[in-house]
């Protein structure tokens, strides 16, 4: 049984560092994926921040999908629709140079529930933004403590950070950016632009 504690700036519920996995078990869990691009379902899935976010992007915009996976899919979606967009992830697309360059959107699926730094990883992120740049997030979000108490999401041992929208508004707050909920799990940020 895990510990969780909550951030009482940021509402954040997260999981102590004892009871993280190790990067190899860790690794195992992802393994066990079965996401591709020819999935048809699993573009349906990803279309849910696909969808808000291409229609807010201008032409030719450059983006990241952070935490592409084994299957890296956004990446094509965003290419067929007339953008470049580069990939990384950890374990699977490990380039660290994409980290390093300016963007004019990210993209994070399912990501940031797996960071133990998630403070840390989504400042790196907003940095990389081009004024007026977006961040699209897709999370399943944390309602109410009665509903946590028997949240599947919690039952992924690689989950530890779990985000409610008090969480996200917080974050708005703190780097001055235009807060969108997209449905129940999608996200998106907008860096000032200028």
């Amino acid at each position: 049984m895990r510990d969780y504690w909550r951030c009482d700036q940021c509402a954040l519920v997260f999981v102590p560092a004892a009871f993280h996995l190790d990067a190899v078990a860790e690794k195992e869990v992802y393994d066990q994926h079965q996401n591709q691009p020819d999935d048809p379902g699993y573009r349906k899935f990803l279309g849910r921040v696909f969808e808000p976010l291409r229609q807010r992007l201008a032409p030719e915009a450059e983006g990241l999908d952070f935490g592409c996976g084994p299957g890296p899919t956004l990446a094509l979606m965003f290419t067929e629709a007339g953008f470049q967009c580069a990939n990384y992830d950890l374990y699977y697309c490990h380039q660290p140079e994409c980290l390093s360059r300016p963007y004019d959107f990210i993209v994070s699926t399912e990501v940031v529930e797996h960071l133990s730094a998630p403070g840390q990883v989504l400042a790196q992120l907003i940095g990389l933004l081009k004024p007026g740049g977006w961040l699209g997030l897709m999370t399943k979000r944390l309602t109410t403590d009665a509903a946590f108490a028997n949240w599947h999401y919690t039952l992924d041992p690689t989950h530890i950070s779990f985000f409610a929208d008090n969480s996200f508004r917080w974050l708005a707050a703190r780097y001055q950016l235009q807060l969108e909920f997209c449905g129940p799990d999608v996200v998106l940020l907008q860096k000032p632009a200028g």
